[in-house]
């Protein structure tokens, strides 16, 4: 397995080179500037232990001044390593917000290393704007997001200027990035 530090700045790199660095979320820079992101790794091997991470995360955010933490990260790489696993196990995540009730002020988007959106083949760069090094779920605080959209109203184009910034990258433009998990990255030993 590899190390926590490790874990979190093989994410640091793929927010700062392909989050940030192609613009897939002109929202990301701001907090990741600010220090605003809060990175938690799970060591969670089972659906059950990832969520009582997840709730703890959640509560985290929840009781964080915004100006301290904004949004966090909880990376997950020893779980959910096959993308189907994973989409099933965000029905559990959203049902959780429920419970503790705070699906109306909080959201989780995910990413996962091989990260597909229906009606996509595997390989089709689209699937790339939610591709990380390790299996991530995104806790947004839903003020944020308002507060952004608002700063940038043509937010609903975001996705597509993603799609189409990805397409005129390539795969080889995306390996160059290198921002995979460290065991994984091209020329790196396992």
């Amino acid at each position: 397995m590899t190390d926590t530090n490790t874990i979190i700045q093989d994410t640091r790199n793929w927010l700062e080179r392909a989050v940030i660095g192609l613009n897939l979320c002109p929202f990301a820079k701001a907090v990741y500037v600010k220090e605003q992101v809060h990175y938690a790794v799970s060591t969670a091997q089972s659906d059950d232990a990832l969520l009582e991470d997840l709730r703890v995360e959640l509560e985290r955010l929840a009781e964080a001044d915004p100006t301290k933490i904004d949004t966090s990260l909880l990376i997950v790489p020893n779980h959910l390593a096959d993308f189907l696993d994973f989409n099933d196990f965000l029905a559990h995540a959203d049902a959780l917000l429920v419970a503790l009730e705070l699906d109306e002020d909080y959201q989780i988007a995910d990413f996962h290393p091989q990260y597909q959106f229906g009606g996509t083949n595997p390989d089709e760069m689209g699937n790339f704007t939610n591709r990380s090094p390790y299996p991530t779920l995104h806790l947004l605080r839903e003020d944020s997001i308002d507060k952004a959209v608002e700063a940038f109203p043509e937010a609903d184009a975001i996705f597509g200027a993603n799609i189409q910034t990805l397409e005129t990258l390539g795969q080889a433009g995306w390996d160059a990035l290198a921002v995979g998990a460290t065991a994984t990255k091209p020329g790196t030993a396992a």
